[in-house]
C-alpha cells in the first residue's frame, strides 16, 4: 500500500539537507521563521538547530572532548553575518574574507545548522579557529558522520563549494547521509548533484547498515508536489535548496 505526502514549491528551502552557498542562498521566507534553536552542551550562548544541537552534545560526549573543544560560533543572524563580513573587509581585505567568510545570506551558519569548532586554549581566532587533527579532535573527526555530522569546507573540493578548506567548519546532515558524503569522499554540492541520479520511482540510492535506507531525489516541479511513499516505510523528507527533496526511506516498521 503507498501513501501520499503532499509538499508545496516553497519546502525545498527548509531540512537538514539544504545546500547553502553563494548559488543557492537562503531564502528570505525561510529567515521569516528561525529555525528551532536551542542552546548548545555547556555553551549557552551558541544556539543550533534542535536536532544539531542534541547530536552534537552525543559526539562530544562520545569522545570525551567538553574540556578540550571550544565550540566557537553557532547560528548567526543575517545582521550577524553581515557585520562579520564587513569586520573581515575592513580588517583582512578581499581576499581573506571571500575565502573564509561567506557573503550574508549565503552563511550555513544562519540555517543553524552549522558549528565552529576549536580547540579550547586562549587567544581563539573566531574566524579561522585552531582544530588539529591529533588526539580528540581526530577522535571527533572519525566519529563525526556516525552523528550527522561532516566537515563541510574539505581540502581540494574549493571549486565546489567555494570556500576555502575549513578544518573547524562542520555541517550537520543527518545520517545516514553524512556516513554516505563521507564513504564516497563527497562535498554538500557534489552530494546533492549525485542524488540527482536516483528519482523517486527508480531505483534508489541503497544504503546498508543496521538498518535499510533507500534514497531518493523528487523534483519539485510544480507549485505543489504529490509523492507516492510505501505506507510500511519510515521516512524523512528534507528540501535540497535547489530543485526538489531528498526522500530517505529506512526499516520496516516491528
Amino acid at each position: 500500500m503507498m501513501r501520499q505526502v503532499i509538499l508545496h514549491r516553497n519546502q525545498i528551502h527548509e531540512g537538514h539537507l539544504v545546500l547553502v552557498n553563494r548559488r543557492h542562498p537562503i531564502r528570505r521566507e525561510r529567515l521569516a521563521g528561525k529555525p528551532n534553536l536551542v542552546p548548545c552542551i555547556h555553551q549557552t550562548d551558541i544556539l543550533l538547530e534542535r536536532r544539531a544541537a542534541a547530536c552534537l552534545t552525543q559526539l562530544i560526549q562520545a569522545v570525551g572532548g567538553g574540556k578540550d573543544i571550544k565550540l566557537v560560533s553557532g547560528y548567526r543572524s543575517r545582521e550577524d553575518q553581515e557585520r562579520l563580513f564587513l569586520d573581515s573587509l575592513r580588517e583582512h581585505g578581499r581576499e581573506f574574507t571571500e575565502q573564509y567568510v561567506a557573503y550574508p545570506g549565503c552563511s550555513e551558519h544562519e540555517t543553524g545548522l552549522a558549528i565552529d569548532l576549536g580547540e579550547n586554549r586562549l587567544g581563539i581566532d573566531f574566524i579561522r579557529p585552531s582544530f588539529p587533527d591529533t588526539g580528540i579532535f581526530a577522535d571527533f573527526r572519525r566519529k563525526a558522520a556516525d552523528f550527522g555530522f561532516v566537515e563541510r569546507y574539505a581540502k581540494g573540493k574549493e571549486q565546489y563549494t567555494g570556500i576555502a578548506h575549513e578544518p573547524w567548519h562542520f555541517r550537520y546532515v543527518g545520517y545516514p547521509h553524512a556516513r554516505i558524503m563521507v564513504q564516497n569522499g563527497f562535498c554538500l554540492e557534489e552530494y546533492i548533484t549525485f542524488l540527482r541520479d536516483f528519482p523517486l520511482g527508480g531505483q534508489p540510492l541503497a544504503y546498508r547498515e543496521e538498518s535499510r535506507f533507500d534514497i531518493y531525489h523528487a523534483a519539485a516541479d510544480g507549485d505543489e508536489i504529490c509523492l507516492e511513499l510505501p505506507e510500511h516505510r519510515w521516512y524523512q523528507i528534507s528540501g535540497n535548496n535547489v530543485d526538489g527533496f531528498i526522500v530517505t526511506l529506512w526499516r520496516d516498521r516491528q
